[in-house]
C-alpha cells in the first residue's frame, strides 16, 4: 500500500483523489452557492453546522464519510493503512488586494495566518486537536459546550433549574435572557482566544518555513513514464514506470483543456493569489465553533500538496505551510507555468498520472489533440478518479451517470466564466457531444474502455514485445545512460531499474513493425495463420531477425511475454545460473566451414566420410541416418556440407583445431556458448577461444553440440549476409528525454554510424554463401520468384544415443535479412513430433516458419544477388580419398557402315546429345531438386 493508502500505486506517490458532492447543490470552490462543494452542501457564510461534515481522526474506521454532500475518498500522503479520506469541507474567499499592495498577496510572516497545531488545549470545553481530513483541513472541530444546559444535568431538561424539570426558571423569569447572553459573548471570547493563540502559534511557523529555501518545481521531477516505440517512433510498443506519466509544457495543452480543469477545482483560478487566506481562517473559525470542517485549497494548493512530500500531515501547520508555498510558487511563476505543473501531476484514475497520461489513457491521443468534450471529461474526474467505498468516483466506464453530471457542471462553468460559447473562444459541447465508448477495433478519438491496451503502465511487458524490454534495459547500461549497482549511482546516472521506471525516456527501437508482425503471425503458437498452431503443446519456437548492415532486430519472438523464459536468448535460473541456449546442429557447420576456408581447405578438398570411432574416445563419429556416405570417404566440404555429413567436419576439426572454429563464431556473433554435462556457459567475449577448445569445445562443436542463443545465431548469420562485416545485433535505435523548462524532446544517445567491422575475408564469406544459396533448394524452402537466399539446417538428438530429436533449426539470410529459428520443448525435453507423428527435423517445422516468414518480411523489398564464388584454398588439402578414375565410355559394336551409331562413332557420354560441357540440368533434371528433401535425425 502506498502513502495514500492506494495498494494499486508502486511507488507510494499515488494521490487518489476522492472527493464529491451534489454538483447542483454544492458551494462552488470558494463557498459561493451554486459552485462546486467538495462533498458538503452548500452553507452560508459563517454558518456554524449547516452541511457538517463528520470527518473521522485518522485510523477511526474507514475514513472520510461525508455525513453531508457525499463522501470523499481522498487518501493524505502518508496515510499508511488508512482508507481514502476526501475533499470534504473545502471552501474559500477570493484574496482581496490591500490597499497599495500587490494584487491578492497577502503578507505572511508574522501574519495572522497559520496552520500551527494547538494540541488539545481547553478553555472551558472548547477544544482544539489535530484530526487529520484527508490531507485538508486539520484542525478538530471545537465543541464548546455551555456551563449549564446539558440535558440532564444541571440547567438541562429535567434538570434541577430548567423550565421543565425540577429547580428550572419558568419563562417569566427576567434574567434568563441576561444569563444566556452572557454565557453566548464568554462562548465566543473562548472561542476567539483559541483562534488567537493558534495563529499566534502558527505565525511563527509561517515566518520560519518563508524564510527558508523550498525546492521549487524546476529542481524536482516526478516520476515519469518510459515509452518505447517501433522504428518508426509513431507505434507504442511498450510503456511502464512506477507512475504513468510524461511531461507536458503549457502549449501543448490546450486552452479549453486548462479551463475545463479551472471550472472543475478552482474557477477564481486567474484571479487571485493562488491562496485563499480568508477561507482558511474561516475554516478554523467554523472548525472551533462546531461548524463543518473546510479546506480552502486552490489550485496551487493543490499542486503543492501533490507535488511535495513534506505536506504530508493534516495539520493546520500543514495548511500553512501549503499556503506559503502556494503564495512563493505565485511569486515565482504565472498562471499558465503553475497550471502546467499541476496538471503534469495530478491524478486522473486508471493508473493516469498528469493530462498527457490521461488523454491516452481515456481517448488514446495526446492532450493537444482533445476536444472540448474530452477535455471536460478529464477534468471532472479529478474530483475523485476512483472508486471509494462510499461513491463509485467520476469514470465514466464505473459511473456513467453522475460522471455526466459532473461534465454538465464543468462545461456550465466554462460558459458561466466566458470560456466557452463567447468571442475567440470554441463552442460550448452538447449533451449529444459526450464522447462515446469506443467500437470494437477503435481505440483512438472515442473512450476507452479500463485496461485498454496501451492504457496502463506495464503495457507491452506482456506482450512478446516484452523481451525487448530487457534488452533495452541492457542497451541503456551499456550506452552509459545508467548503471546496474547503487554505489555507481550519481546524480545524472540513475540504476536501470529506475531509469526505465521513472526516467520518463522516450525509447526508439530497432524493430519493425511489419517484420515482427510477421515474425509473431508464423511462430506463436496462438497466432491464426502459425505454422505451430494444433501442434502438440510441448513445442515452442523462437525466431530473431536482422538487418545484416546496420545490426538492427528487425524481429524478436522468444515468447509471448517479458517476464517468463525468453527462448531466443539468455536467461537466469532459480539458482542463478545463466542458461538459454539450443544445441544448433548442422547450422553450426557455417562458421566450421568458413573456418576450414580460412586456413586453405578448399570446397572441393576431399574428406573421409564413413563413420569411425577417434582414437582416445568411446563415442562413434557417425553421420545423420548412415555411417557410410555415397562419398564414402571421398567427400567434398560442399558435399558435405549439403548433406549435412558429421565425419567429414569432425575431421576438419581434427586437422585445423577445434579453437578455429569457435574462434570463427566468436567474430562472427556468438558471445555464448554452452558446455554440456555439466551445462556451463562461457563468455567468448571474455575469453581466447584457445583457452576454451579444444578441452571445453571438443571436436563435435564442428557439427553443433555446444548450444548457443537464438539471437547470437541470427548475429552470426547476419555477419556471412553482410559479406564478413560483423555489427553487433541491438535493439536501440534513438533514446530521448524531455527538457522539462523548453518541453522539447532531446537526444540522450543514438545509434551512431554503424559500419561495423570485417571480421571474416570476404572471399571467405562468398565461398561458403555459394554453397549454402544451393541449400533452400534441396530442402524444399525455395523463396518465391527466383529470390537468392542462402540457408541451413540443423537437429540435435533428444538425449545421446537417442533416435529422437531435441532440437531443430533453420537458419539463412538474403543481403536484407537474416534469420535464425529454432523448434524445440516448452520446459521438459520431450521428443519433437507434430500431430501427425512425424519426426521434426531442421527441414521440416523451422523450415516452414523460417520460408513463410522470409516471404512475409521481404515482399515488396529488392531482390538482390550474393557475390559469386571465389574459390579459394587448396583442393589437394583434405584426408579423404581420391575419387576413383571415372569409367570409360563403352563403344557400341558399330561396322563402318552403320547408320544408327552416334556421330563420331562412340557413346557421348550418354547426355541426351549435349555438349559434355553444356551448362544446362542434363537429361532434363535439376541437379538440385533430384535429390529428395532431406530428413535427418541430427544434421
Amino acid at each position: 500500500m502506498n502513502s495514500y493508502g492506494d495498494p494499486s500505486s508502486p511507488n507510494g506517490r499515488a494521490r487518489i483523489p476522492g472527493r464529491h458532492g451534489d454538483p447542483g447543490q454544492a458551494d462552488d470552490a470558494y463557498g459561493f452557492p451554486g459552485g462546486e462543494g467538495r462533498g458538503r452542501a452548500a452553507a452560508p457564510e459563517g454558518t456554524a453546522s449547516a452541511g457538517r461534515a463528520s470527518v473521522p481522526p485518522r485510523g477511526a474506521g474507514s475514513g472520510g464519510r461525508a455525513a453531508v454532500g457525499g463522501p470523499a475518498s481522498v487518501p493524505p500522503r502518508g496515510a499508511s493503512g488508512s482508507a481514502a479520506v476526501g475533499r470534504s469541507g473545502r471552501a474559500s474567499v477570493p484574496v482581496s488586494p490591500a490597499p497599495g499592495g500587490s494584487a491578492g498577496r497577502a503578507s505572511v510572516g508574522t501574519a495572522a495566518v497559520g496552520a500551527a497545531s494547538v494540541g488539545a488545549a481547553s478553555a472551558g470545553r472548547a477544544r482544539v486537536g489535530s484530526v487529520p481530513v484527508g490531507g485538508r483541513a486539520s484542525v478538530a472541530r471545537a465543541g464548546v459546550t455551555p456551563v449549564s444546559g446539558r440535558p440532564g444535568g444541571p440547567g438541562g431538561p429535567g434538570g434541577p433549574t430548567g423550565r421543565v424539570g425540577p429547580g428550572r426558571r419558568g419563562p417569566g423569569d427576567p434574567n434568563a435572557v441576561a444569563r444566556a447572553k452572557k454565557r453566548k459573548r464568554a462562548n465566543m471570547l473562548i472561542a476567539a482566544f483559541a483562534v488567537f493563540i493558534m495563529l499566534t502559534g502558527l505565525g511563527v511557523v509561517s515566518f520560519t518555513y518563508y524564510s527558508t529555501n523550498v525546492v521549487l518545481p524546476e529542481d524536482t521531477t516526478p516520476p515519469q513514464a518510459t515509452e518505447l516505440y517501433a522504428f518508426d517512433n509513431k507505434t507504442l510498443i511498450a510503456k511502464l514506470g512506477t507512475e504513468n506519466r510524461t511531461l507536458v509544457t503549457i502549449d501543448q495543452i490546450p486552452q479549453h483543456v486548462q479551463d475545463a480543469v479551472a471550472a472543475a477545482e478552482d474557477r477564481n483560478f486567474y484571479r487571485h493569489s493562488g491562496v485563499d487566506y480568508k477561507g482558511i481562517v474561516r475554516a478554523a473559525w467554523n472548525n472551533l465553533t462546531g461548524g463543518d470542517k473546510q479546506g480552502a485549497s486552490t489550485i496551487t494548493q493543490q499542486y503543492a500538496r501533490n507535488a511535495y512530500d513534506n505536506l504530508n500531515d493534516d495539520t493546520y501547520a500543514r495548511k500553512v505551510k501549503e499556503a506559503i508555498l502556494a503564495s512563493k510558487l505565485t511569486e515565482r511563476y504565472d498562471k499558465p507555468t503553475i497550471m502546467q505543473h499541476y496538471l503534469n501531476v495530478i491524478y486522473f484514475g486508471r493508473g493516469a498520472y498528469g493530462i498527457e497520461a490521461a488523454a491516452k489513457t481515456y481517448f488514446g491521443r495526446s492532450a493537444k489533440d482533445l476536444t472540448v468534450a474530452e477535455g471536460a471529461v478529464l477534468a471532472a474526474l479529478i474530483k475523485q478518479p476512483v472508486a471509494s467505498a462510499t461513491h463509485k468516483g467520476y469514470d465514466p466506464a464505473v459511473n456513467p451517470e453522475e460522471a455526466k453530471q459532473r461534465w454538465n457542471y464543468v462545461v456550465q462553468g466554462m460558459v458561466q466564466e466566458g470560456w466557452l460559447n463567447a468571442a475567440g473562444r470554441e463552442t460550448a459541447p452538447t449533451a449529444a457531444d459526450y464522447p462515446k465508448d469506443c467500437p470494437k477495433g477503435k481505440s483512438a478519438g472515442c473512450l476507452r474502455a479500463p485496461n485498454s491496451a496501451g492504457a496502463g503502465l506495464d503495457y507491452g511487458i506482456n506482450t512478446p514485445y516484452g523481451n525487448v524490454i530487457n534488452y533495452v534495459k541492457t542497451e541503456l547500461r551499456d550506452k552509459g545512460v545508467c548503471v546496474d549497482r547503487e554505489e555507481e549511482v550519481t546524480a545524472s546516472k540513475p540504476t536501470c531499474s529506475d531509469a526505465l521506471m521513472s526516467g520518463g525516456y522516450r525509447i526508439q527501437t530497432t524493430i519493425d513493425t511489419k517484420i515482427q508482425a510477421a515474425a509473431v503471425a508464423t511462430a506463436q503458437r496462438k497466432s491464426a495463420d502459425s505454422k505451430l498452431a494444433g501442434q502438440p503443446k510441448n513445442l515452442m519456437a523462437a525466431m530473431v531477425a536482422i538487418e545484416p548492415k546496420t545490426g538492427r532486430v528487425r524481429a524478436y519472438y522468444g515468447g509471448d511475454n517479458g517476464t517468463g523464459t525468453d527462448y531466443a536468448g539468455k536467461n537466469t535460473d532459480s539458482q542463478g545460473n545463466l542458461i538459454g541456449g539450443h544445441a544448433p546442429g548442422s547450422t553450426f557447420k557455417i562458421y566450421s566451414l568458413a573456418a576450414a576456408l580460412e586456413k586453405q581447405k578448399a570446397l572441393e578438398s576431399r574428406w573421409k566420410g564413413r563413420a569411425f570411432t577417434p582414437k582416445g574416445t568411446e563415442f562413434k563419429v557417425s553421420n545423420a541416418g548412415t555411417d557410410n556416405p555415397s562419398c564414402g570417404n571421398s567427400c567434398t566440404l560442399r558435399e558435405s556440407t549439403l548433406k549435412s555429413l558429421n565425419v567429414p567436419f569432425y575431421h576438419v576439426s581434427e586437422d585445423i583445431g577445434p579453437d578455429k572454429i569457435v574462434d570463427v563464431a566468436k567474430r562472427a556473433g556468438i558471445t555464448t556458448m554452452w558446455n554440456t554435462n555439466p551445462a556451463e556457459p562461457h563468455d567468448l567475449t571474455a575469453t581466447d577461444a584457445d583457452k576454451l577448445a579444444p578441452e571445453t569445445f571438443f571436436h563435435v562443436v564442428a557439427y553443433g553440440q555446444y548450444p548457443v542463443t537464438v539471437l547470437d545465431h541470427a548475429n552470426g548469420v547476419a555477419t556471412f549476409a553482410n559479406e564478413g562485416r560483423y555489427v553487433k545485433a541491438h535493439f536501440l535505435y534513438q533514446v530521448q528525454k524531455r527538457n522539462q523548462q523548453t518541453g522539447k524532446w532531446e537526444k540522450v544517445v543514438d545509434e551512431g554510424n554503424v559500419k561495423g567491422k570485417q571480421v571474416i575475408d570476404k572471399e571467405v564469406v562468398a565461398d561458403v554463401t555459394s554453397v549454402l544459396k544451393e541449400y533452400p533448394g534441396r530442402v524444399n524452402h525455395r523463396l518465391e520468384n527466383g529470390r537468392q537466399a542462402a540457408a541451413k539446417t540443423g537437429t540435435w538428438e533428444l538425449e545421446p544415443g537417442s533416435t529422437e530429436n531435441g532440437d531443430a533449426w533453420m537458419i539463412g539470410y538474403t543481403p536484407q535479412l537474416a534469420t535464425a529459428v529454432w523448434v524445440g520443448n516448452v520446459k521438459d525435453r520431450e521428443a519433437l513430433r507434430t500431430k501427425d507423428n512425424r519426426r521434426i527435423s531442421g527441414s521440416g517445422l523451422p523450415g516452414d516458419i523460417w520460408e513463410t516468414f522470409m516471404e512475409k518480411a521481404l515482399k515488396g523489398k529488392e531482390k538482390l544477388t550474393f557475390p559469386p564464388a571465389a574459390n579459394i584454398g587448396d583442393p589437394d588439402s583434405g584426408n579423404g580419398e581420391a575419387p576413383p578414375p571415372p569409367e570409360p565410355p563403352q563403344q557400341p559394336n558399330c561396322g563402318p557402315f552403320d547408320l544408327f551409331c552416334p556421330p563420331g562413332g562412340g557413346n557421348n557420354g550418354n547426355n541426351g546429345g549435349g555438349s559434355p560441357n553444356d551448362p544446362r540440368p542434363q537429361n532434363g533434371v535439376d541437379r538440385d531438386t533430384a535429390l529428395p528433401p532431406l530428413t535427418l535425425r541430427r544434421d
